[in-house]
């Protein structure tokens, strides 16, 4: 797949100070929330633990739509603008961290992921940012609304996916209109390095369109260090007894018979680095 780089044109740096959460529950947790978290699914395989993230804030009436708005000279030079509208949800605002066990959360709160081409995610902290895309071509946009601790909110009305074509290429070359209707894997976290307290819980989340996930059905294969799970219910996955030093996680839709569905954004395969 073809490396695109991408730069945020936002009046504010995008920020890359990290907090941490709160890994205890505390004495306001309520009896719904304590038998919420006793069933939570939890898998071992060689010394790697995958626990299913509970996020008390469910976002369930949160909305999200994204429009293009850009000109001409705009898209000869590779870039565009998407315009966000949002429903039900506040950017910049941290999420309550009850309940959540210590991870990487955002200084600047909540904020969109912006995933161009199942690249790496774009934290937009704006409703309406400029992207550059430093390659010509046609580029699919997914967008989704994110927690302050970078889990993704899994409601149907909380993304958003299009297409945009970029760049001078689009004067003399044509591009079929792409498949946005097939089952689609997208990898959101995690990400980057994580050092001290941060490597404790590592969060493992992906976005998924067109399909649902169960035991039965569509799944996600996710080999992390070599040491495969079968995901069967689509949630944040906090990763416990990681080793410092480089991780390797690879994610793989399958269909219901087990092989792995064919349509663009599939697999995704990332490295990131723990340190002390």
């Amino acid at each position: 797949m073809r490396k695109i780089s991408f730069i945020i044109i936002a009046i504010a740096a995008l920020s890359a100070t990290l907090s941490n959460c709160n890994r205890k529950a505390t004495a306001r947790n309520s009896k719904k929330s304590a038998e919420k978290m006793a069933k939570l699914t939890t898998m071992t395989k060689n010394g790697i633990t995958l626990t299913e993230l509970y996020s008390p804030e469910t976002f369930e009436h949160a909305t999200l739509t994204q429009t293009l708005n850009t000109n001409i000279e705009d898209l000869d030079n590779n870039l565009f603008t998407l315009n966000y509208t949002f429903t039900n949800y506040e950017l910049g605002k941290q999420t309550s961290l009850s309940d959540i066990k210590t991870c990487a959360n955002a200084a600047k709160g909540q904020h969109i992921h912006c995933i161009v081409d199942n690249e790496p995610y774009l934290a937009l902290y704006e409703a309406n940012p400029t992207v550059k895309a430093l390659d010509d071509g046609q580029h699919t946009v997914l967008s989704f609304l994110s927690r302050s601790y970078h889990e993704s909110i899994k409601n149907k009305n909380a993304y958003a996916l299009t297409s945009v074509i970029t760049g001078k290429s689009r004067y003399y070359s044509r591009y079929a209109a792409p498949d946005l209707t097939s089952p689609m894997l997208f990898y959101s976290r995690p990400k980057g390095e994580y050092t001290g307290i941060e490597t404790d819980a590592v969060l493992l989340d992906f976005y998924i369109v067109n399909c649902e996930l169960s035991e039965k059905g569509y799944k996600v294969k996710a080999e992390i260090n070599g040491t495969e799970f079968m995901l069967t219910k689509w949630c944040g996955y906090f990763m416990e007894g990681l080793p410092m030093g480089e991780t390797s996680i690879k994610l793989t839709l399958l269909d219901e018979k087990g092989k792995q569905v064919e349509s663009k954004y599939s697999f995704s395969e990332r490295k990131i680095t723990l340190k002390k």
